[in-house]
């Protein structure tokens, strides 16, 4: 372990095998931290630690350390939005450490947002901004009325928040748009994301209605396709195959993410498009409102079990949850373990063997403890 002048740290978790997909490291070791940053990063199969060196410490045998979790797609909001959960009662203590909003607040929304969830929450929460003014904010779909999108507006609120805002929201599907033509939704979404050069979370259309390939085609290089393992209204795989447009899409750069929502994860899909050597770029939870009475709780962990169980190699579930996350949200600091980057961690433990949902079995990983900018999130 790299030491500083001082050799004192605030926390030490040591850990049967700590992984960083961004720097490969992969073993036993530890890893220290000094006020809200990584100060020391060991790996070592023989780590003893003193305990006067440190203010606390954690030792997981049989844990997995990771950088702390990254969900690029949930519902995290205090108020405000219909599908909105408490990021610091229902995110941040099952490993999730950042988490990017799909859609939440719009530009007549945004301020509120902001106030009282963005900068209330202990929880790093970004917000994908919607393409629609009101955001998620009433039942009706987002895009019901055409009035609702303001691309200037958008546009504006973008340049205010730019900190809090990596992407444009922008789902096409039955339920946001109604009767709204769903072509012209995508050509407002795309002068936005080109106008403020950010990229798109994409919620695709049922084929009937427009067929696949042609959505894909008006994509560009970094927007986000997100439920991509659904069965219903579209699907990317046929006759255990992944489409072509889908496979042809992801080779111009276009990134696939899960987005397991109440309705959009099939377990069969995933695993018919893993076989066919089609992975998902981000694994995301797509967590509302309507998960938080389930009798299985919802969370990141379970839904990378599901991606492992399906036959997703585990390193590339790992790498899933932070470093792509990571850089796709440009997050220079976050979802690695290297000395002065943000001291976001997420410890992983297997708890057993069964059904995890959705007609899958394998191991459930739960997340034994978050350590949020420094400060242990109990679990």
């Amino acid at each position: 372990m790299v030491q500083s002048r001082d050799s004192h740290f605030d926390l030490i978790i040591r850990a049967g095998r700590i992984v960083c997909p961004d720097s490969g490291i992969d073993g036993p070791g530890r890893v220290a931290l000094r006020g809200e940053r990584i100060a020391a990063v060991e790996q070592s199969s023989t780590v003893n630690v003193d305990p006067a060196t440190a203010d606390r410490y954690f030792d997981f045998p049989d844990g997995v350390l990771l950088p702390g979790l990254i969900d690029v797609h949930a519902h995290p909001a205090n108020s405000g939005s219909v599908f909105g959960v408490s990021p610091d009662e229902h995110i941040v203590p099952h490993g999730t450490t950042t988490v990017l909003s799909q859609g939440d607040a719009g530009a007549s929304t945004i301020d509120h947002y902001i106030e009282d969830t963005i900068s209330a929450s202990r929880t790093k929460v970004l917000l994908a901004i919607n393409l629609s003014r009101i955001g998620e904010s009433e039942p009706r779909g987002c895009f019901e009325d055409l009035g609702d999108i303001d691309v200037d507006a958008c546009v504006a609120a973008i340049d205010r928040f730019n900190e809090f805002i990596p992407a444009v929201a922008v789902n096409v599907s039955d339920r946001a748009c109604g009767d709204t033509d769903p072509l012209e939704v995508m050509r407002r979404g795309i002068e936005v994301a080109e106008q403020t050069d950010l990229p798109m979370l994409f919620g695709m259309r049922r084929p009937e209605d427009w067929p696949l390939d042609q959505q894909l085609d008006l994509l560009r290089p970094g927007d986000v396709v997100t439920y991509c393992f659904r069965s219903r209204p579209h699907c990317i795989v046929q006759n255990g195959q992944v489409l072509r447009c889908v496979s042809d899409a992801r080779s111009r750069g276009i990134l696939f993410d899960v987005g397991h929502g109440t309705s959009s994860f099939c377990f069969d899909v995933a695993r018919a498009a893993i076989d066919d050597g089609f992975l998902p770029d981000t694994i995301s939870t797509d967590l509302q409102r309507l998960h938080i009475d389930q009798a299985l709780r919802h969370d990141l962990p379970r839904v990378m079990s599901k991606l492992r169980a399906a036959g997703m190699p585990e390193n590339q579930v790992f790498a899933a949850v932070t470093s792509r996350p990571s850089s796709f949200l440009k997050l220079d600091d976050s979802g690695v373990l290297r000395a002065n980057a943000v001291a976001d961690l997420t410890v992983l433990e297997s708890s057993h063997s069964g059904q995890l949902g959705d007609n899958c079995v394998g191991t459930l990983w739960t997340s034994a403890l978050a350590v949020r900018r420094g400060r242990v999130i109990t679990t």
